[in-house]
């Protein structure tokens, strides 16, 4: 193996590394439609019903899951707003608008693949 090959086969570990890291933060069915979804509404008022309603499909227990890894993550921000009643709103952050590249190079490419697939 030449050292070539070396520095192909580094660079390539270490894209599928990060690869996996962005799977892994950004993987599933929800946590992009969600992401996109707080970018696209990031002026309005994001509570907890208000994103499950925008959300066809997603369970309220599986939304309360990923809107915690999404914070983990530093992508989302929750704040609980006290009053009668006590809300939650939900922000996109600064860092999780960066995630708005991703998801709408896979809104173009979905898209495509829709119109490609069924003839649309």
């Amino acid at each position: 193996m030449t050292n070539n090959d070396n520095t192909l086969n580094a660079s390539c570990s270490e894209n599928l590394l990060a690869l996996r890291d962005t799977i892994e933060t950004l993987g599933g069915k929800w946590k992009l439609q969600i992401l996109h979804y707080l970018v696209v509404n990031e002026k309005e008022k994001n509570t907890f019903k208000k994103i499950e309603r925008g959300l066809p499909g997603i369970s309220a227990k599986m939304l309360s899951k990923e809107l915690k890894e999404l914070e983990q993550n530093q992508l989302v921000t929750r704040e609980v707003i006290i009053g009668k009643p006590t809300t939650v709103e939900y922000t996109i952050t600064e860092y999780g608008k960066t995630s708005k590249e991703i998801t709408d190079t896979l809104v173009d490419w979905g898209k495509k693949h829709r119109k490609r697939i069924l003839g649309k």
